[in-house]
């Protein structure tokens, strides 16, 4: 019996550069698992949608799908627009064993991506070292996602040992060039903010441009097509897939 498919669930946005991102981290997981049918879709303004590859699997015989949504916090769309794209998929398709997994979520082991993307980043800032960190996400409505990502920030810190407080780019303070201005009022010349984004997009180039203005020295790049991500894709996955079996 075939291994069920896996479906890489995005958000989406009209930034063409987003779904290219998108598009190469799910690459990066199929060279990983070749052996997989792994489709990439989108919950809204990019395609294909989920809808459309939901029917193209079941069309060509596939009766059992993973979903991995590339989403890291919990917050609405991994709680309400995940869950009802997946019941309707459930209810169009009769017989259709469908699971969503747990969103990417914020590992420990992301920090390294941030730090490689870091390190690119500073390449250019002739700094020999920096006095603090903003993490700088997109932030949400709900108080949950946000503290999951004050979290990491905390274990970063202690990490490099440096300063690190949490900014984001929309429903939540600090914005991120608010949490840069607070860093250099208390005398801190040399702050970088790090891209706590999957992907290229309007958030992340706002919180960017936020931060610059306020006289951060370098902003990094988002997470990207990174191996640890795709691995990680890969763990969600092989959850789901031991869920769908029967007990």
């Amino acid at each position: 019996m075939a291994a069920p498919a896996l479906v890489a669930l995005a958000h989406g946005s009209r930034d063409a550069r987003s779904a290219k991102t998108i598009n190469a981290l799910v690459a990066e997981v199929r060279s990983m698992r070749p052996d997989l049918k792994i489709d990439t879709a989108f919950l809204e303004l990019a395609k294909p949608s989920f809808t459309t590859v939901v029917d193209r699997l079941v069309r060509s015989g596939h009766e059992e799908i993973v979903v991995v949504p590339l989403l890291l916090t919990e917050a609405y769309h991994a709680k309400v627009d995940v869950p009802s794209a997946v019941a309707e998929a459930q209810a169009r398709h009769e017989g259709l064993q469908i699971r969503a997994t747990a969103v990417l979520g914020l590992e420990k082991s992301f920090l390294e991506v941030l730090d490689l993307r870091m390190r690119e980043a500073l390449k250019t800032a002739r700094v020999r070292e920096l006095d603090a960190l903003v993490l700088a996400a997109a932030g949400s409505s709900d108080p949950l996602a946000n503290q999951s990502v004050a979290r990491l920030a905390r274990v970063w810190a202690a990490h490099h040992k440096l300063p690190v407080t949490a900014a984001f780019a929309s429903s939540a303070p600090p914005a991120t060039g608010e949490a840069v201005r607070a860093f250099r009022a208390q005398g801190k010349r040399h702050v970088a903010v790090a891209s706590l984004f999957l992907a290229p997009g309007f958030l992340p180039d706002r919180a960017a441009e936020l931060a610059l203005e306020a006289g951060a020295i370098a902003v990094s790049a988002p997470l990207g097509a990174h191996p640890e991500l795709a691995r990680t894709v890969l763990a969600r996955y092989a959850v789901g897939a031991v869920e769908l079996v029967p007990v």
